[in-house]
């Protein structure tokens, strides 16, 4: 019986990838760009829902960014702490509460689209708005500009809303495929954090998402990270250390790029970080969950008319 969800899992992934196979078959015989259907309706009407899932109409997906994180007081169950902790993060910010979170290894490809950016856009990505972070050089010389995620954070806010007020969220109790990772530690009422038993002031984690150049025959590369924060309880100094790590994060994007022959046309990062308060456990998540569109997040026009709006419009479209 525990095992029948993961066997609905396989069978509707399965069956997903071989529909996804024959619609991009090149009727010569020979690989090509994958031209497919990105349409991503789930079978709820104010609820998303995990990809793969019985039900839904298209064979695309949907990812959402999310980086949060959560807090509690500690208790003498180091694991319920920890599981508490975690709820909390998932409850923060962009709503994905209450579902049954699948790891998967973080890519978007052609199949997919990204919320904020490919569907509802954000404004400052549709007006090109945006100064970049930084720049690195990829493997074969090109330039990757490095922009704050900040609009793709509030375009999952806006579709699944808060804890308080939600409006599309996972539904609960969903199977939910994310990109994702997590860091949790203890802060100790006095003295200094013992690292070696998992402890620290404050913890933090990063989510990134880098544009494929070509999406027609490259996946677009998420990168997560995730740590604990060891030297001290001052903020500041945690995000002079985040700001200067972001560029080891966008690094290993470069690498990843070169090891499968893959340029990326831009990249998105943002981080969360907490200190915690003495006698606190405290959890970083960065997340990208892969879902269909609530029925009630489809605007009149269709799942297509969402790539021609920003994200106002959207909002304005469904009623809020």
């Amino acid at each position: 019986m525990h095992n029948a969800p993961a066997a609905v899992l396989g069978k509707a992934f399965a069956a997903t990838l071989l529909l996804a196979m024959i619609a991009a078959a090149d009727p010569a015989g020979g690989p090509g760009p994958l031209v497919l259907d990105k349409t991503a309706i789930s079978p709820f009407d104010r609820y998303c829902d995990g990809y793969g899932m019985p039900g839904a109409e298209g064979l695309g997906y949907v990812s959402v960014l999310k980086v949060s994180t959560g807090e509690t007081k500690r208790t003498d169950d180091r694991l319920i702490d920890g599981i508490v902790a975690y709820d909390r993060a998932e409850a923060t910010d962009a709503y994905i509460g209450q579902i049954n979170m699948l790891t998967a290894s973080s890519f978007n490809g052609p199949a997919g689209s990204i919320w904020g950016y490919d569907l509802a856009v954000a404004e400052e990505i549709q007006t090109k708005t945006e100064k970049p972070l930084l720049t690195l050089t990829q493997y074969d010389g090109s330039a990757l500009p490095v922009f704050d995620a900040a609009p793709l954070l509030r375009a999952g806010v806006a579709l699944f809303g808060t804890e308080n007020q939600r409006r599309f969220p996972p539904a609960p109790g969903a199977h939910v495929v994310c990109a994702n990772k997590s860091a949790m530690a203890l802060r100790p009422v006095n003295g200094t954090p013992d690292t070696a038993q998992g402890e620290g002031y404050g913890v933090w984690s990063y989510v990134a998402i880098s544009i494929a150049k070509d999406r027609t025959q490259a996946a677009s590369l998420f990168i997560e990270d995730a740590g604990v924060w060891t030297k001290n309880d001052r903020e500041a100094e945690l995000v002079r250390f985040l700001d200067e790590h972001r560029k080891v994060v966008v690094g290993s994007v470069v690498d990843c790029g070169k090891d499968q022959s893959v340029i990326y046309d831009r990249t998105y990062i943002a981080y969360a970080h907490r200190i915690m308060q003495p006698g606190h456990v405290g959890m970083a998540l960065t997340a990208a969950p892969y879902v269909s569109l609530a029925r009630g997040a489809i605007p009149a026009g269709g799942f297509k008319a969402l790539a021609g709006m920003n994200l106002g419009e959207w909002q304005k479209a469904v009623g809020f």
